[in-house]
């Protein structure tokens, strides 16, 4: 048995901390592998906010949930930036959210011409993490082997390493030993409210 995937790691951690009715987001819904997890996770009586820039992103996403969760209207899908997802979400779950979780990068399966960048994912991980409960969890996937994915994960790297110690907890997940620019996770728990 080898070690969990990237994402299966990051589905395992905020599975390990959600329950059912809570509300959670998904900030770059892409194919909506993330969003669908989310979905079937917090139920019916939850709430996802799932986020992207292109409408064939969202496309995708919508397909995939009414193919597979029955019952979706829980789940939301914006066209708009994950920077904006402060001013989206209603007044009533800031503070309150259980899980934030990004994959950064590109659309796969499209033109790798739109891209998450530094301009706008470092807005969206502060206001992600100051919208989460205590014990709320942030999961950003880093793809690095695009061009720009490199400096995107250094800039959320320092980002998170500039937390403080007090209020969140934060670990990277990777492997070393794989060639071609393999994927990685930083996680953040959320350990007290603001």
């Amino acid at each position: 048995m080898g070690f969990l995937s990237i994402l299966s790691y990051a589905h395992k951690l905020i599975e390990e901390r959600i329950a059912p009715g809570e509300a959670v987001v998904d900030a770059t819904a892409g194919n909506g592998v993330d969003t669908l997890f989310l979905a079937k996770l917090v139920g019916p009586e939850g709430s996802v906010d799932a986020f992207d820039i292109q409408q064939q992103a969202l496309d995708k996403t919508g397909q995939r949930i009414r193919k597979e969760q029955p019952d979706y209207s829980h789940v939301r899908l914006h066209l708009r930036s994950h920077d904006q997802l402060e001013a989206v979400l209603p007044e009533a779950l800031h503070g309150r959210l259980g899980a934030v979780m990004f994959n950064l990068g590109y659309l796969p399966g499209n033109d790798h011409d739109t891209v998450t960048t530094p301009a706008s994912t470092i807005p969206a991980l502060q206001k992600s993490a100051k919208l989460l409960r205590k014990g709320g969890i942030l999961t950003v996937v880093l793809y690095t082997g695009h061009e720009g994915g490199e400096q995107e994960a250094l800039a959320v790297r320092q980002w998170a390493e500039q937390l403080p110690q007090q209020q969140f907890q934060v670990l990277e997940y990777r492997f070393m030993n794989q060639q071609n620019h393999p994927p990685y996770l930083i996680a953040v728990e959320k350990r007290s409210a603001d």
